[in-house]
C-alpha cells in the first residue's frame, strides 16, 4: 500500500471517529475520547472565526417543530442507513471478486456507475450530518468527498495498468459517480472545472446548513416575555407553556433568582427528559456515558425517527427507575435556567447565536397545573459533558 492511500485511509478513519461523536459520547469511552478532542472543540469555540464550526445547524435535543424539519430528520436516518448498506453490498461484491480472482468487478451496481461504494458512503455521512448536525461534520464531510474523488482515481490509475482493455472499455460505458449520461451533460474534463464544481457543491452545503439553521431557530415553539425566552422541547408542550408560563416565572422561588437585566433562556421539558444533560448537569441520571445501552440507543436514534418524533424516545432512553414524562409525570415540568452572555438578546432567536455564552444557572421543577415548586437545584457552570460544546436547541 502506498503512502498516499495509507494517509487517505486515515483520513477516512478520523473522520468517522470525529463524527461518531454522537455514539462515543453515551458510551463509557466518552471520558477518553473527549480528554482528547474536547479541548480541540473548546478552541474552535473559544474564536468568533471558528466558533461556527463546533455549533449545531439543525435540532438534535428538541423535537422537530414542523413537518419540513421532521422530513429533514427522516432524511437523515434513511441516508444513513442506505448508504451503509449500499456500501455492504458493494464491499461484497468487490472483495468476493478478489477472492475468487474474476478480475475487476462491472456488474451489479457496478454497471451504473464506477465507485458507488464512495457514493453509498458520501450518503451515509450526509445523513450522520443530520443526525449529528454539528456545522464541522458538514466541513468534513466535503474534505471526505474531495479524499473519496483522489481514492477513485487511485483505483481507476490501478486498475488501468492490470486490466487495460477490459477497464479502458468499462470507463467508456460507464460514469465516475453518477450515470454516464448525466455526466456527458456537465463534463468536468479539466482540473479547473472539477475544483470550480466543489468550491459550487461546499457553498451549497455550508450554505445550505446555515440556513437550515437559521429556519429551525425561526420556528422552534418559543414563549418570551421581558429578559426570558422558554423553549418547548416537546411541541405538544406548546400550549402549557403559552397558557401557564408568565404565572410560573411570578413563582416566589423563581422570580426572586432572576435579575433584571440578565437574559435567560430556559428550557420548559418533562424532569425525566432523558437529553437534559446537554442543557446542563442536573444530575447523574443524565449523563449518559454511565450508563450502559450505548448500543441500544444509537440503534433507536437511527431506525426509529418516528418514535423519535413523537416524543416517546425519552421513555425508551430513560434511565430505570423514571417514569414515561406524558403519563404520571403529568403536568409537571422541569424548568433549566441558562444564561445568555456575549450577545445582545434583541429577539428570542438571538439566544441560539452561534456567538452566544451560554451558561446553566439553576433549575426548578413545578407542577405547571397547580402552580406548586417541588424542588430546585443550583446548576454547575458546565454541562453533564463538561466544557464540550453541546447543542442548545
Amino acid at each position: 500500500m502506498s503512502k498516499s492511500k495509507a494517509y487517505l485511509g486515515s483520513a477516512i478513519v478520523l473522520y468517522f471517529a470525529i463524527c461518531f461523536e454522537i455514539l462515543i459520547m453515551i458510551s463509557p469511552f466518552a471520558g477518553f475520547f473527549y480528554s482528547a478532542f474536547s479541548p480541540f472543540l473548546v478552541g474552535l469555540a473559544k474564536y468568533p472565526a471558528t466558533s461556527w464550526l463546533s455549533a449545531f445547524f439543525f435540532t438534535h435535543m428538541v423535537v422537530p417543530p414542523n413537518d419540513m424539519l421532521k422530513l429533514v430528520r427522516v432524511m437523515g436516518s434513511v441516508l444513513f442507513s442506505a448508504g451503509i448498506v449500499v456500501f455492504l453490498i458493494c464491499a461484497l461484491q468487490v472483495y468476493s471478486s478478489k477472492l475468487l480472482r474474476r478480475g475487476p468487478v462491472i456488474k451489479g451496481l457496478y454497471s451504473f456507475i464506477r465507485h458507488p461504494q464512495y457514493i453509498a458512503l458520501a450518503a451515509a455521512g450526509a445523513g450522520l450530518a443530520i443526525l449529528w448536525p454539528r456545522f464541522l461534520v458538514v466541513v468534513l464531510w466535503l474534505a471526505m468527498v474531495f479524499v473519496y474523488y483522489l481514492l477513485a482515481k487511485d483505483e481507476e490509475r490501478r486498475m488501468q495498468q492490470q486490466h487495460p482493455a477490459a477497464y479502458r472499455d468499462y470507463m467508456e460505458r460507464t460514469g465516475m459517480f453518477l450515470p454516464r449520461k448525466i455526466e456527458n451533460a456537465v463534463p468536468l474534463t479539466t482540473v479547473a472545472r472539477r475544483l470550480a464544481a466543489f468550491v459550487v457543491l461546499a457553498i451549497l452545503v455550508v450554505g445550505g446548513s446555515f440556513a437550515l439553521r437559521q429556519y429551525t431557530v425561526e420556528h422552534l415553539p418559543l414563549w418570551t416575555d421581558s429578559n426570558v425566552v422558554v423553549l418547548a422541547v416537546l411541541a405538544e408542550d406548546e400550549p402549557m407553556m403559552e397558557h401557564r408560563m408568565s404565572d410560573v416565572l411570578n413563582l416566589d422561588p423563581i422570580k426572586s433568582r432572576l435579575a433584571a437585566n440578565q437574559p435567560y433562556l430556559v428550557y420548559f421539558l418533562p424532569r425525566n427528559y432523558v437529553m437534559q444533560g446537554l442543557i446542563a448537569d442536573t444530575g447523574d441520571d443524565w449523563q449518559l456515558y454511565k450508563r450502559h445501552h450505548t448500543i441500544s440507543r444509537f440503534g433507536d436514534w437511527i431506525f426509529h425517527p418516528f418514535t423519535h418524533l413523537g416524543g416517546a424516545h425519552a421513555s425508551a432512553f430513560e434511565p430505570e427507575g423514571h417514569s414515561h414524562h406524558g403519563g404520571a409525570e403529568g403536568t409537571v415540568r422541569r424548568l433549566i435556567f441558562v444564561k445568555i452572555s456575549s450577545a445582545a438578546v434583541t429577539k428570542p432567536a438571538d439566544s441560539f447565536s452561534i456567538g452566544a455564552t451560554r451558561t446553566p444557572d439553576f433549575m426548578v421543577d413545578v407542577d405547571v397545573h397547580t402552580l406548586t415548586v417541588l424542588g430546585t437545584k443550583n446548576l454547575p457552570v458546565e454541562t453533564a459533558w463538561g466544557k464540550v460544546p453541546t447543542p442548545s436547541f
